[in-house]
């Protein structure tokens, strides 16, 4: 099931500078108009729904409005995504409609969730031989108690701009509103009944099927059996109506109708026989031909595709490479720190941080609020490091918040839901847990890199390398060669607060030291215990009693 909880709305404070990085890579992405008008055009829509996708229909649909196209074909393959976009994807391509350019979905595998309300938005839908549209509804997870409908209240809020969407679709494209009903709201049956004297056919509920065919659920007493009601004089007079029990499939068969075709507990979701069987979708196309045959093009269309730079930009999204991206953050902030001044490792650290930060607010995903985790948490680390060096409160509680705002910008906002609100749907759950995954993940993998470079590489041909390269006094590695007056037990005192790194005198010598990772006061008398190629590790001495 694809929860409409991954159609939340996001807020677009704070994206402006996110979105240069989008424009940056959609750089170069409108070419020339060919010379010769074509009939129509495939737009392909594949993968998540969210800002970028959006933007990338943009340049597409003005590539065929240069083009001079009457056809629009929309090639869904999609599980769903951000509310805001498919909304704005919608009144695109209602727009295009008022421009008198005909507009189609054509959906090639699945089109849920957003994909389903995208659809719906053009004047027809065709499937291909093994599609599916419908499942739409929101759904809670309780971290403690699972999963669980949403209360009413809830419901209302979350369910309210998407069926209002899909009504005004289904009244402008003629679908059948109660269909669209049944892709978004749990708790209600849908029947289809049949008048075989006129051959009318309707999509009804329970209380209106009950009505019109006079047969009853089931009782709910123990064994009890249910009994059609008797005729009544209502000018659809009960048994006039009768539940359709076959229908033919595109392929020429009779397929059985299994009633309810939608049941309390189940969303909608038609296949590709159902779509067209129903009436809700108009044929079946396998490929380009077939569906330029059935939409009575003289060619096969050809396709906008999206861009190298717009996938790009989507891929910049993956927990893989988010994941990464975290990773080459932490091992470059940690060189930095140990040994500053190589400037490389730390330029490295921000511009991966950059890209971590900016891709998903360029795709939407992200949040005001997740910036502002970030500002407070900075702070915090500088108060520690600068200010209040030595309890270590405020220097945790930025970590923290870092850490959370980091986190944040793995999860897409909730509609009507607090910045600081508590998470209610399952795509949020989801969300969170895939970025605590991609986070510890990336985390692990950075102590596991930072062991092996202080273990390994002075060994290697690039530590190597990287000595022969720094002036002859002066070996990064080397640093036996650097400060061979200073040897393990020597006692030195330190001139400058170690945080963990600083300075210590050892006689005559004032040298780097680092303590292992306690704060150490100007003064204070430290012992060198460890000496690892780059750094001298000391530990402070228990000062005498009088």
């Amino acid at each position: 099931m694809i929860a409409l909880s991954s159609l939340v709305p996001s807020q677009e404070p704070a994206r402006v500078a996110a979105t240069l990085l989008l424009a940056l890579l959609s750089a170069g992405a409108f070419g020339d108009a060919p010379p010769h008008a074509a009939p129509a055009v495939i737009v392909p829509i594949h993968g998540e729904i969210n800002d970028i996708m959006t933007r990338s229909i943009d340049r597409r649909l003005e590539e065929a409005r240069r083009q001079g196209v009457k056809t629009v074909i929309f090639e869904m393959d999609t599980p769903g995504g951000l509310v805001t976009s498919a909304l704005d994807i919608s009144k695109r391509i209602k727009k295009l409609q008022d421009e008198q350019i005909r507009t189609v979905a054509w959906v090639r595998d699945q089109a849920y969730s957003a994909g389903a309300l995208i659809s719906v938005a053009c004047q027809r839908i065709v499937m291909s031989t093994t599609a599916s549209i419908g499942d739409c509804a929101p759904i809670m997870i309780d971290p403690v108690g699972g999963l669980q409908e949403l209360g009413d209240a809830e419901r209302a809020k979350v369910e309210s701009p998407v069926l209002e969407e899909f009504r005004e679709s289904a009244s402008r494209n003629g679908y059948n509103a109660l269909l669209c009903r049944a892709m978004v709201t749990v708790g209600e049956e849908v029947w289809w009944i049949e008048n075989p004297q006129t051959g009318e056919k309707r999509f009804v509920r329970a209380e209106e099927k009950e009505r019109l065919t006079g047969l009853r659920a089931p009782a709910k007493t123990e064994g009890a059996t249910s009994a059609p009601a008797a005729p009544t004089d209502d000018e659809d007079a009960a048994g006039a109506w009768r539940l359709v029990k076959t229908y033919a499939d595109p392929f020429g068969k009779e397929r059985l109708v299994d009633q309810p075709i939608d049941r309390k507990d189940t969303l909608l979701t038609m296949s590709q026989s159902e779509a067209v069987g129903y009436g809700f979708a108009s044929g079946v196309a396998a490929d380009e031909s077939a569906l330029a045959e059935l939409l009575g093009l003289p060619a096969p269309p050809q396709s906008l595709e999206i861009t190298g730079w717009e996938k790009f930009a989507i891929w910049l999204n993956s927990p893989l490479v988010r994941g990464i991206l975290f990773v080459v953050v932490l091992i470059g902030a940690y060189i930095e720190f140990q040994s500053p001044g190589l400037i490389l490792p730390g330029a490295t650290a921000l511009v991966a941080l950059a890209i971590f930060l900016a891709a998903p607010y360029a795709a939407g995903l992200a949040n005001i609020w997740t910036i502002v985790l970030l500002v407070l948490g900075l702070v915090l680390i500088g108060v520690e490091i600068f200010v209040l060096p030595g309890f270590g409160i405020a220097g945790i509680l930025g970590v923290i918040l870092v850490l959370v705002s980091f986190l944040g910008t793995f999860v897409p906002a909730e509609p009507d839901l607090p910045a600081f609100g508590w998470p209610a749907l399952q795509g949020t759950w989801d969300a969170i847990k895939v970025g605590i995954l991609t986070m510890t993940s990336s985390m692990i993998i950075a102590v596991l890199g930072i062991i092996m470079l202080i273990r390994y590489l002075p060994e290697t041909w690039i530590g190597r390398r990287v000595i022969l390269s720094n002036p002859p006094a002066v070996g990064m590695l080397a640093i036996d060669d650097v400060y061979p007056q200073v040897g393990l037990g020597d006692i030195g005192v330190v001139t400058g607060a170690l945080r963990p790194g600083g300075l210590a005198r050892f006689g005559q010598d004032v040298v780097d030291v680092h303590s292992q990772g306690e704060y150490v006061d100007a003064g204070r008398r430290v012992q060198v215990i460890r000496r690892d190629g780059m750094s001298i590790v000391v530990r402070p001495l228990d000062e005498p009693r009088a």
